[in-house]
């Protein structure tokens, strides 16, 4: 019986840490594509963000796009380029004053800095493909004016394009809470790496 209370206990702390507005393209089974240039339905595709702190709590929300397309040649993606609304961060895990605390700082100077830089880019130089529908991606992330490269798969599949990636925010001189910054921050440090499911229906 002990055993089996733990087991549980287990199950239900692994399910309270679970985001369920992100998107996993792990599960997602790639068709095959054709060659085109294909375009981003802005209204109806999303990005959902995630940030974690030491503490394993985190936050979740989303963010908009402004424009989107890409090109399949030859059965690659070629390039492609995404224009972000920065100015569009909403958060989900909390309502009322909170929530709105919370996207305002993502906003201000301490993060973002959307009155500056109100939008961020996802530039698509090459891919390679993996197998019907999939493709790791080589691609330029511009945030605040920096620019890195990241790389990424995405995935071609009955519900549209997914694909999720990771980045460095203290490459792009997001700072608060940065260990890379700070020192001593304690359980108050906030992770530098920065989550997104992106999810795609084109034209």
């Amino acid at each position: 019986m002990k055993k089996l209370f733990t087991f549980l206990m287990l199950i239900i702390l692994a399910s309270c840490n679970t985001n369920p507005n992100q998107a996993s393209t792990q599960q997602a089974q790639g068709v095959a594509t054709v060659d085109n240039i294909y375009n981003v339905e802005t209204a109806q595709s999303q990005i959902t963000w995630t940030g974690r702190e030491v503490s394993t709590s985190y936050h979740y929300g989303t963010l908009d796009f402004v424009s989107g397309n890409f090109e399949i040649s030859n059965g690659a993606i070629v390039n492609g380029e995404f224009i972000v609304d920065m100015t569009s961060i909403n958060n989900q895990d909390m309502e009322g004053d909170s929530k709105a605390r919370l996207e305002g700082h993502l906003k201000s100077d301490d993060f973002f800095s959307v009155e500056s830089y109100p939008t961020a880019s996802i530039s698509i130089n090459s891919s390679e493909l993996i197998s019907d529908g999939k493709w790791n991606v080589s691609a330029d992330l511009s945030i605040k004016g920096f620019t890195h490269p990241v790389n990424f798969e995405m995935i071609s599949s009955e519900d549209g394009w997914s694909a999720n990636l990771v980045f460095d925010r203290s490459k792009y001189d997001v700072r608060f809470r940065s260990g890379s910054f700070f020192e001593n921050l304690g359980d108050k440090l906030i992770y530098d790496d920065i989550e997104l499911s992106i999810n795609l229906t084109t034209l």
